[in-house]
C-alpha cells in the first residue's frame, strides 16, 4: 500500500485510497467476501475494498482483527465484535475507501471525490455567506470546497452512530477550517498537500465506549 496512516489531533488513524490499489495490494478475508456476495459488482467492489483497508489499518496500529467479521449496527455503522472500545468507521465515493480507527471513542471518517454541486444542495449545507462565497468560485474550486465540508459533515455524524439520520448538513463547518467541534464531537480535515480527495475525521469527545448490540435472551416456553 502506498498511502501514509495518518493520526489527527484526537488519536484517531486513517486511511484512504483507490479501490483497484486497495484490492490490488491487499488480501480479502474470507468473512468480508462471504459477505459482498450477491451484492452488484461495483458495490462488491466498495464492500471489499474499504473492509481489506480497515483490516490493514487495525494490523499496523497493533489492534489485528484477524479474520472476524467487520458488523454493522441495524443504522449500517461498523463495529467489531467483542471489542466494544475499539471504534473504527468506512467510507466509500466513487472509487475510494478510506478507513479509520480509534480506541474507547466513536469514529467516523469520510472521504468525497468532488462532483457538480446545485445551488440548492450549497445553500442547505452552508452558511448563508459560506454558500455565497462557494457560488461565486471558479467550478472546480467550489466542487473541491464543498466536497471538503460534506465530509466534515458526515464524519461527525458518523462518529455518533447517527449517519444520514443525524441531518448532517444542520453540522457547521466554516470555509477552509480544518479542525472544529460540534457539540460532544471534534473533528479534523488534514493537510491534503498530495491528496487526491478530501477527507475528514471525527472523533467523540470525552471518549465513550462504542455501542454493540445486545442480545437478550428469552425465557423458556412451558
Amino acid at each position: 500500500m502506498s498511502g501514509r496512516i495518518r493520526t489527527p489531533v484526537g488519536g484517531v488513524h486513517h486511511l484512504v485510497a483507490r479501490n483497484e490499489e486497495v484490492l490490488g495490494a491487499l488480501p480479502v478475508a474470507d468473512a468480508d467476501r462471504a459477505a459482498a456476495a450477491g451484492l452488484p459488482p461495483w458495490r462488491a467492489a466498495e464492500h471489499l475494498a474499504s473492509r481489506a483497508l480497515l483490516r490493514f489499518l487495525l494490523r499496523e496500529v497493533g489492534e489485528d482483527a484477524g479474520g472476524g467479521p467487520v458488523a454493522a449496527l441495524p443504522g449500517g455503522r461498523p463495529y467489531l465484535p467483542g471489542r466494544p472500545g475499539l471504534g473504527v468507521s468506512l467510507s466509500h465515493s466513487s472509487g475510494w475507501v478510506a478507513a479509520a480507527v480509534g480506541r474507547g471513542r466513536g469514529v467516523g471518517v469520510d472521504v468525497q471525490v468532488p462532483a457538480v454541486v446545485g445551488d440548492r444542495l450549497l445553500r442547505l449545507c452552508c452558511r448563508p455567506g459560506d454558500a455565497d462565497v462557494l457560488a461565486a468560485l471558479p467550478e472546480e474550486a467550489r466542487r473541491r470546497e464543498f466536497a471538503r465540508v460534506f465530509a466534515v459533515q458526515e464524519a461527525c455524524v458518523k462518529a455518533v452512530g447517527e449517519g444520514f439520520a443525524g441531518r448532517p448538513w444542520t453540522v457547521p463547518v466554516p470555509l477552509g477550517g480544518r479542525t472544529g467541534a460540534w457539540n460532544r464531537v471534534r473533528w479534523a480535515v488534514p493537510r491534503d498537500d498530495g491528496d487526491a480527495v478530501p477527507v475528514a475525521c471525527a472523533w467523540t469527545v470525552p471518549p465513550v465506549p462504542v455501542p454493540v448490540p445486545v442480545r437478550v435472551r428469552r425465557p423458556a416456553g412451558p
